[in-house]
């Protein structure tokens, strides 16, 4: 399940967000679900609901013939984040819901094993920033390699889970795939490598993309619905270093122009200001 990142730890704070996420998705919420998904009773489904509702009076309104709670004109979600995608990944995971709402089809990427007896020392290192003897393997090095690296962020891009690190054997901060670690060694000390140092993770890009203006006025409008534009662009900001990431999400090649519109569909508009961070 992934909560949304308004939400904290506390057990109350759960439920606030479960019921907002409920209320405002599907303009309901019955006690007899919240008791289903969470394996609670319906006496507790019932108070977690009072301890919302003293908490934010006025928010929903209790319809006694159908049991149900829906959302007023004075709901306003504190907890949920208000996309689409946090309710869809929620409904996905729970098997209550796949009879009303066949949601359990989920495109993911293939799992890529990762130890847990690797990933441990590389959490200590990340946490502490200690440099880290590691053994690592990439396409460009298929053998063994032995490497000093200082991590200090692990990034999803979406396909693939990697680890942002300084490499003291390229000089450079790098993206370490999780996937590719053979082994990993001992704590080398603190290093006075920081985050703040990664100049590429620092800075701040915009990604302008829009309909490939080839396609027709009615074609552009239906990209341009889809993705929520305005004046028929949407501004995408994302760090420097993960710019080719995010386009490879978005299914865009930006060293290739397809000849079909129809296949291209969207464009980057600001190609030259993103230029110095795209892959070489």
């Amino acid at each position: 399940m992934e909560l949304s990142k308004k939400l904290v730890s506390s057990t109350y704070d759960y439920f606030s967000w479960l019921i907002e996420l409920l209320a405002y998705w599907e303009g309901r919420v019955q006690p007899s679900l919240l008791a289903s998904v969470n394996h609670i009773s319906r006496q507790q489904a019932s108070k977690k609901l009072g301890e919302f509702n003293l908490a934010n009076p006025e928010a929903l309104q209790y319809y006694k013939g159908e049991k149900i709670y829906r959302p007023t004109d004075k709901f306003s979600p504190r907890f949920i984040t208000c996309e689409v995608g946090e309710y869809l990944n929620w409904v996905a995971g729970q098997s209550a819901y796949h009879e009303a709402i066949p949601a359990n089809v989920c495109l993911t990427p293939p799992t890529r094993p990762v130890s847990p007896e690797l990933m441990r020392p590389l959490i200590q290192a990340l946490r502490t920033g200690q440099r880290i003897e590691v053994t690592y393997v990439s396409i460009s090095n298929p053998n063994n390699e032995g490497r000093i690296i200082v991590p200090h962020h692990l990034v999803n891009t979406g396909q693939r889970w990697h680890l942002r690190a300084w490499c003291e054997k390229s000089q450079d901060f790098r993206d370490f795939v999780l996937g590719r670690f053979q082994e990993v060694g001992e704590q080398l000390g603190k290093s006075p490598i920081t985050a703040e140092d990664d100049i590429a993770w620092q800075t701040k890009v915009n990604i302008i993309i829009a309909p490939d203006p080839r396609l027709t006025n009615a074609q552009r409008q239906v990209i341009e619905f889809e993705y929520g534009m305005h004046n028929g662009q949407l501004n995408i900001p994302t760090r420097a270093c993960l710019v080719s990431y995010k386009l490879q999400l978005l299914n865009i090649n930006p060293r290739i122009y397809e000849a079909n519109a129809k296949a291209q569909q969207l464009i980057i508009v600001n190609k030259d200001d993103i230029k110095p961070w795209l892959f070489s």
